[in-house]
Order: structure tokens, then C-alpha cells, then sequence
């Protein structure tokens, strides 16, 4: 309903642009306007105002349009508008000065939708880089799970990996929430992951709404270096890389690990064996080396994975214990692969746990190409 009543504010703020084309043309009297003008139009000057007038009204009516379908450019045909009309304005003021209202309404619109538009651009930008165009189809045999420790075995087997495709690449689609503090508001996240794992990577795209608030939020993970990055429009919320976010974001992906099982089985993790239902899982790459701790219940399945992260903050990353657990017994299948659906995110800090995610994961494909995840 805000959609189709704000695309009607542009298209008539568009239609009043009419009356500056008709009057410069001498179409039709118009009393409403006097003419009067800050700078002198003389000669044909007036007839080209006029016929400024009127492509600013097609291009707000286009605009308008465009906002209606969820054309994601529409602003770029909006931004033009305004600035012709916000000139045409300036120099009828006495005619037209009410018309800067709309403009900025309108602006305060096409701002955000800028930002979203760039947003989305970068992400494509690294995606198209990210993922590969040809996918090795090679398949996981009962040997390559034999060299594994036996709970790791366990798990492996229960995940249903062997005879299936070596998982080389994810496209999940996934729903959740998500807040900034211990006592903050839970806010709505729905997100894409894309996850490569030979080299290891991932590319998390969200978007995050809340009643007052509509973030857009992209973690990476990339040739061994993590950056996070959080908008709120143009402006970058969160903006964070380095040593600290580089080992974050390793051990995100070690821990997620159990949404592609397969990866398990590469050079650059190492396992050994705690007891019956736990082992400690180690990765090493591009320099960066990381610990955690899997444990699993007695048939197998994944049950919460624990490590020690860093925790951005502004004056300094700290140290922190950092877990993901899995929310009662809720495993699915997709594509044969059998996998934890419902999890939960929590710092574990020494005055409390706190939990800042809850997802579950509504679709997995695996060993997607490039030109069929885009």
C-alpha cells in the first residue's frame, strides 16, 4: 500500500510539472502560474525551459513507474528529475518554490534505494570473482572416510557423504534474527551464503529489518581474509578486517563446516580425537590457524561446535569463547546430504552468554556453477 501511494506522489508531482510545458508553449492559458522568473528568458530561452519542464514531468512519471514494478534503478531516472526540477524550481520560484517539498521527499527515497543498488552491485561484483565456472565432479568414497578418527567417521557417515559429489561449492538460502546486544531487540534476517571449499571461502549476504531500521550486511571470507561489512543506507555501520576478523572468519567456516560435510576431508583441517562423541577440529590457511571443538551425539548427528574467536569491538577485539549449537533435534536432508537445520550463535562472555543468532536454513544446492548461482 506505501509502494502504490508514494509511486502516485511522484507521478503527480510528475503531472505538475505539465503546467510549466503548457505555459512556456503558450498550449493553454494557465492562471495559477505567473510566468516571473529570477533570471531573464528572453528569445527561445522560454521554450526551452518549457521543454525542460516536460521531460522532468515524463521522467517522474517514468520514475513513478518503475518504484511501482521494483525496478531496483528506478532512482537513477528519479535523481534526474529531481535535479531538472529542483533548477526549473529555482528559477520560477515564485511559481514553483512548493515543488522543492516533493523533491526532497522524493529524494529521501532515492537516497536509500542508491544505497541499496551499490550495495548489491558490490556483492555481484565479488560473487562473479567468487564462485568458479566449472565445478571438478569427483565422489567420496568409504576409503577417504576410513583415514578420519572414529567420531569423525561417525558423523561423516551419518551425514550420508559417501558415494555422493564432493561438496565444492553451497548456495544456501537462509531465515533467522539477529541482535546487536544482550538486551537489544531481536530484528528480521533473511540471507544467501555462498561457499566455496577448495580454496575455503564464503560470501554471507543479509538482509536485516527491524521496526525502525533496515541494515544490509555482507561477511566474507576470501584467500584467507575476512571483512565484515554492515550498512544502514550509504552509511557503513560496521567496516571491519584484519588479523582479528581474518581468524573469525576462518572459524565460521570451520564451525559451518557441518552444512557441507565433505569439506571435512581437505589437507587443510586436521582432527584428533577427545572421546566417543567429540573431537577437536584444526584449520590452517594463508597463514591463519584456528581450533574448535565438535561434539556430536551418540548416533552421529552434530550437536554444537565451540571455540575461542575474536569479538569485534571498537576500542579493540577481544578474545572470546564463541559457540553454534543446534536447536533440538531439527536435521534435514537436501540433495541426500543430511544436515543441522535450526542453530543458534552465542558468545559466551564471563558475565553471560549471550545469544545475538538464530537461523534456520530453508534451502541448500550444491556444486552450483557459476552461471546458475547468479
Amino acid at each position: 500500500m506505501i509502494r502504490i501511494v508514494f509511486s502516485f506522489v511522484i507521478f503527480l508531482h510528475g503531472l505538475i510539472h505539465l503546467l510549466g510545458f503548457v505555459k512556456e508553449w503558450n498550449l493553454a492559458e494557465v492562471k495559477q502560474l505567473t510566468g516571473e522568473t529570477l533570471i531573464s528568458l528572453s528569445g527561445g530561452l522560454s521554450r526551452i525551459a518549457g521543454l525542460l519542464w516536460l521531460i522532468a514531468s515524463l521522467l517522474f512519471i517514468a520514475s513513478a513507474a518503475k518504484y511501482l514494478l521494483r525496478k531496483e534503478w528506478w532512482w537513477m531516472i528519479a535523481a534526474v528529475a529531481i535535479f531538472i526540477s529542483q533548477i526549473l524550481i529555482f528559477i520560477y520560484w515564485k511559481d514553483a518554490k512548493f515543488g522543492t517539498v516533493a523533491n526532497i521527499i522524493i529524494l529521501l527515497a532515492v537516497i536509500p534505494s542508491y544505497g541499496a543498488w551499490s550495495f548489491d552491485r558490490m556483492v555481484n561484483d565479488e560473487l562473479n570473482s567468487f564462485l568458479p565456472e566449472k565445478i571438478d565432479k569427483r565422489v567420496v568414497t568409504e576409503e577417504m572416510i576410513d583415514d578420519m578418527p572414529a567420531v569423525v567417521q561417525k558423523w561423516l557417515m551419518r551425514s550420508n557423504i559417501a558415494g555422493k559429489e564432493v561438496i565444492q561449492t553451497v548456495h544456501l538460502k537462509q531465515k533467522g534474527e539477529m541482535r546487536t546486544k544482550p538486551e537489544g531487540n531481536w530484528m528480521s534476517v533473511n540471507a544467501e551464503q555462498y561457499i566455496s571449499t577448495n580454496p575455503p571461502g564464503f560470501i554471507w549476504i543479509a538482509d536485516v529489518k527491524s521496526s525502525f531500521l533496515h541494515l544490509s550486511g555482507r561477511d566474507k571470507y576470501v584467500n584467507g581474509r575476512g571483512h565484515m561489512l554492515i550498512k544502514l543506507s550509504l552509511i557503513p555501520v560496521v567496516n571491519a578486517r584484519g588479523k582479528e576478523i581474518d581468524q573469525g572468519a576462518l572459524l565460521r567456516y570451520l564451525g559451518e563446516m557441518v552444512w557441507y560435510p565433505s569439506a571435512a576431508l581437505n589437507d587443510y583441517i586436521t582432527w584428533e580425537e577427545i572421546d566417543s562423541t567429540t573431537a577437536r577440529a584444526t584449520m590452517s590457511y594463508k597463514g591463519i590457524t584456528a581450533s574448535g571443538i565438535f561434539k556430536f551425539d551418540e548416533n552421529g548427528d552434530f550437536v554444537s561446535f565451540e571455540a575461542d574467536r575474536y569479538y569485534y569491538r571498537k576500542d579493540g577485539s577481544t578474545l572470546e569463547r564463541w559457540g553454534i549449537t543446534v536447536n533440538g533435534k531439527n536435521y534435514r536432508e537436501f540433495e541426500g546430504i543430511r544436515i543441522p537445520v535450526n542453530m543458534s550463535v552465542t558468545w559466551k562472555f564471563k558475565e553471560g552468554d549471550f545469544t545475538w543468532y538464530r537461523l534456520e536454513i530453508k534451502k541448500i544446492n550444491y556444486n552450483t556453477e557459476r552461471k546458475e548461482a547468479k
